[in-house]
């Protein structure tokens, strides 16, 4: 009887792990090389949490918002706060390690946005956790734990808080409240960023399903200057489980004045919360974002792929801040936690269609700082605005002085002017339009009516900049540039025109004089002096999607045939999203879907398969490669366009494999589309 039972127990296990494998909702990892190794990350648009390939243990810790001068360069860096949710476990007094595991696997559920690790520690117990990023709770972290021996043995699960070595004039503290009903154990860290700009706060506390009075006891441990824990024991019987649970709550200045006190407050409100609620409330938060979502019928690895997309842009913002997206999102430091053009050309338009309200918070942190563009302009001998091309904290120029891109990448001003007028067409919001796009598409149009040269007619050149594709250094009239700087001036007479004001009618008469250059044979020319070499990524194309400058389909095809051939393949990902958009649209579906393919595919790195920014490359989560390949789905294959007439459905047609694409909760309204 027994062995019976057992063999169905085998056969629901195989039977669950199956399911969840081929599941497109799940990522798992399962041969995982510590050495070889790019990591989930869990996130709520706040609080980024990165695993490791340690059992529990987390590899960085990202505050979204908060910068200081550190490590490299003399730029501000987003600052990676306190590792508040590692652990430590020892077994019958031996410390459990990479060496003394086995069965060790790691799946990410997207639906929940939440990553459980398993692993059996020698032939003495099976361990499962799983940690998020509460999506309801911004600050907050849980970790759940569950325990099970398989003979008699004394577990010593710590709860450890550790300070990266930039943090300076780290205070670690512990206490316990003590109340009739419930003890709260509360493990504190704080210190100072590397410059002393700000004070970073971490705190933590355990869940304890015992009732009070038989929960274990507490013992705290000073170890060091940047690490403390919190630890108990607890004897297990064969075949008994234990389950606690972890709360951890970050934040620093940047949010609130005294980040102390409302990191161990907000520990405290999760603690009392209770694992069960904000399990709950966390699982109904991210069932909300999921009512926006992209179903595709037929792939199921596509399907999965897109998933994972949509998720690392939903966990990387979130609705109701001024905080933006920087390329890697909260995945890590990478390229600094900077705000570029990655932003509002790439992530932003599958988050306008999908999610407008988290649309709105990455064009409130441009709004927040038109001050310091206004300065930046100021100091270039221009008008209006001005935008850095890398931003951080306040708004002014953070690009690295050895690169060009920071005084000469101008084409950001118009993207940012370009975004707040397709969210007005998306939302129709015109209160939103008279506060805040329109003052900003006003003084970007001021900006580009003082940035041209005015030679002669038909000749109101910009000279001087680097475009998209940045191989191509100080040249003069570049394709894009000039194309987003004819939509910006275009855009700001409409959004006067929409509010009843008189646009200033020189923004039309300079926006008609800019030229896009063409070869002899009318192929659209990058730059001035642009010979046919290798490019780095989409610049002419562009124009047609997602700018339409250029509308005449001989003409794309032309452009297309040109410039595909010569764009490298040590490029970023974005370059082939935006060959598939208008393939796509000309209803070239197979060439669609090979560059839908290659605009992701080749750039996945092990063991989850988490995108890096080039095929081959080291620096995941390239979250705008994310936004990219998102747009080959929403704007290609699904042919949602956005116009004056809010968001529209062109005829397209789906590549082979693939039975029906149904996108829902799209715009204000969250509506559905489908393609069959």
């Amino acid at each position: 009887m027994k062995k019976l039972i057992f063999s169905a127990l085998l056969v629901i296990l195989y039977v669950f792990t199956y399911a969840q494998k081929n599941s497109t909702w799940h990522i798992t990892a399962t041969d995982i090389d510590p050495n070889n190794y790019y990591g989930i990350t869990v996130a709520n648009g706040m609080v980024g949490i990165v695993s490791s390939p340690e059992p529990m243990r987390v590899k960085d810790v990202v505050l979204n918002g908060v910068y200081d001068y550190y490590q490299r360069g003399r730029v501000s860096n987003i600052l990676k706060t306190f590792n508040h949710v590692n652990m430590n476990l020892d077994v019958d007094g031996h410390r459990v390690g990479s060496r003394n595991i086995s069965n060790y696997k790691q799946t990410l559920d997207m639906k929940k946005a939440a990553l459980t690790t398993t692993f059996d520690v020698d032939d003495k117990v099976s361990v499962k956790y799983t940690m998020m990023a509460l999506r309801h709770l911004p600050y907050t972290a849980l970790t759940t734990f569950e325990i099970t021996a398989k003979k008699e043995v004394e577990i010593t699960p710590m709860s450890v808080i550790e300070a990266p070595n930039h943090l300076v004039d780290v205070r670690n503290y512990y206490a316990e409240i003590d109340r009739p009903h419930v003890k709260i154990p509360l493990m504190t860290s704080v210190a100072k960023s590397p410059s002393g700009k700000h004070i970073v706060a971490a705190s933590n506390s355990f869940i304890f399903e015992e009732a009070h009075g038989s929960e274990p006891d507490i013992i705290h441990e000073d170890w060091d200057y940047n690490m403390h824990l919190a630890k108990f024991r607890k004897k297990l019987r064969a075949g008994q489980s234990y389950s606690f649970s972890v709360v951890a709550s970050a934040c620093s200045t940047e949010h609130y004045e005294d980040p102390h006190n409302e990191a161990e407050r907000l520990s405290i409100f999760a603690m009392l919360e209770g694992r069960e609620r904000l399990l709950k409330r966390h699982e109904q938060a991210w069932a909300k974002l999921w009512e926006s979502d992209i179903i595709v019928d037929g792939d199921d690895d596509a399907q999965r792929d897109i998933r994972f997309a949509i998720y690392h842009l939903y966990s990387f913002a979130r609705a109701g801040t001024a905080y933006s997206l920087s390329p890697m999102g909260l995945s890590g430091l990478g390229y600094n936690g900077h705000v570029f053009w990655d932003t509002e050309l790439w992530m932003y338009p599958p988050l306008l269609l999908l999610q407008p309200d988290i649309a709105a918070s990455l064009l409130n942190y441009r709004f927040e700082r038109m001050e310091a563009a206004r300065q930046n302009a100021f100091a270039h001998g221009f008008d209006g605005v001005m935008f850095p091309w890398e931003s951080a904290g306040d708004g002014s120029e953070d690009t690295p002085v050895w690169a060009l891109t920071g005084p000469f990448q101008h084409h950001i001003t118009g993207c940012i002017g370009w975004s707040n007028w397709k969210y007005y067409q998306v939302t129709k919001d015109k209160e939103w339009l008279g506060e805040k796009g329109y003052p900003l598409l006003r003084e970007a149009a001021d900006f580009w009516a003082s940035r041209v040269d005015r030679v002669a007619p038909g000749k109101y050149n910009i000279d001087n900049v680097i475009g998209a594709n940045e191989w191509e250094e100080n040249i003069d009239n570049n394709a894009f540039t000039n194309g987003m700087a004819i939509t910006t001036l275009q855009y700001a007479t409409q959004a006067a025109e929409e509010l009843g004001y008189t646009p200033n009618p020189d923004w039309m008469h300079v926006a008609n004089n800019i030229p896009i250059l063409k070869f002899p044979d009318g192929t659209t020319r990058e730059n001035a002096t642009y010979d046919g070499v290798e490019i780095k990524q989409a610049d002419v194309n562009l124009l047609a999607y997602p700018l339409k400058v250029v509308t005449d389909e001989a003409n794309i095809r032309k452009d297309l045939e040109y410039y595909e051939p010569r764009m490298s393949s040590t490029g970023p990902a974005m370059g082939p999203a935006i060959l598939c958009v208008l393939y796509s649209r000309m209803g070239k579906a197979e060439k669609a879907r090979e560059l839908f393919a290659k605009s992701y595919e080749p750039n996945k790195v092990p063991p989850f398969g988490v995108i890096s920014e080039t095929a081959g490359g080291t620096n995941p989560y390239f979250a705008t490669g994310a936004g990219g390949m998102l747009q080959a789905v929403l704007s290609g294959f699904g042919g949602l366009d956005i116009t004056d007439d809010g968001i529209i459905q062109l005829e397209t047609q789906l590549p082979k494999g693939w039975k029906s694409l149904k996108i829902t909760g799209i715009g204000k309204e969250k509506k559905s589309f489908e393609v069959k």
